[in-house]
């Protein structure tokens, strides 16, 4: 199965079974489900999160539960800006400078809490958690098709804020597991961790990771859309 009628299939079945959460429709994006919170615990029981000190997650609304945990348990996040559109492309939310967590982890109140800081002042992340369509016990994993999760974990890895050992997470509803053979590229990002709110799979993803950004894949306009990429490239010819 191709992966936009593999996402079709998902969205389709979240929302027909009921388990789909605000905000709806669930098709088009990183869909919400009944359970967010307790795959939540379900990540935060393990080894992975409780030696992480960093994170950097995705924002949507099933990964908020993740969020709020990490900066309740003084965990530095990292999201990235939207699109990456600005030079400053990361939010740091620092939990020791934030008054209210559950408003700060929310995509609506980030910008009243976050610092917009620029690749220079991550330091190394510990955990990336992404949010997924679909994934496969294996680690493979299906996006909403916009490529800006695997994009932002290869600037990560081109700058060594993260290696082929840092842990990749992702929390998602029992029936966005999927038996079917996802076929994989390149610069897709395995899953150490597939969390929900059931079970903890840890897939032993064998699969190749990127180990920067594979410049054949974005042509200019996308770089020019997108600051920190120009200054990367420039950066590599010079």
């Amino acid at each position: 199965m191709d992966k936009q009628s593999l996402r079709e299939r998902i969205w389709d079945d979240l929302e027909a079974s009921g388990e789909a959460r605000f905000p709806f429709p669930p098709h088009g994006r990183i869909p919400n489900f009944a359970g967010a919170d307790a795959a939540a615990d379900r990540l935060a029981a393990t080894g992975e999160w409780e030696s992480a000190a960093v994170l950097k997650a995705n924002p949507d609304a099933p990964q908020l539960p993740v969020r709020r945990r990490a900066l309740r348990a003084g965990k530095t996040v990292y999201m990235a800006v939207p699109r990456l559109r600005d030079e400053r492309c990361f939010l740091e939310l620092d939990p020791a400078e934030i008054t209210d967590v559950d408003a700060a982890a929310t995509l609506s109140h980030v910008d009243e809490y976050a610092r917009q800081v620029g690749p220079d002042a991550v330091p190394p992340i510990d955990l990336v958690v992404s949010g997924s369509v679909a994934v496969s016990p294996g680690g493979a994993r299906v996006g909403k098709g916009e490529g800006y999760s695997d994009l932002e974990y290869a600037i990560l890895r081109e700058l060594g804020l993260v290696d082929a050992e840092t842990p990749v997470a992702t929390t998602v509803h029992e029936r966005q597991v999927v038996d079917d053979e996802v076929a994989g590229a390149p610069h897709d990002v395995p899953l150490d961790l597939v969390v929900t709110p059931e079970r903890t799979i840890r897939t032993d993803a064998t699969g190749a990771r990127p180990d920067g950004i594979d410049w054949s894949l974005l042509d200019d306009d996308r770089i020019e859309e997108i600051p920190v990429l120009g200054r990367l490239r420039s950066a590599g010819e010079e």
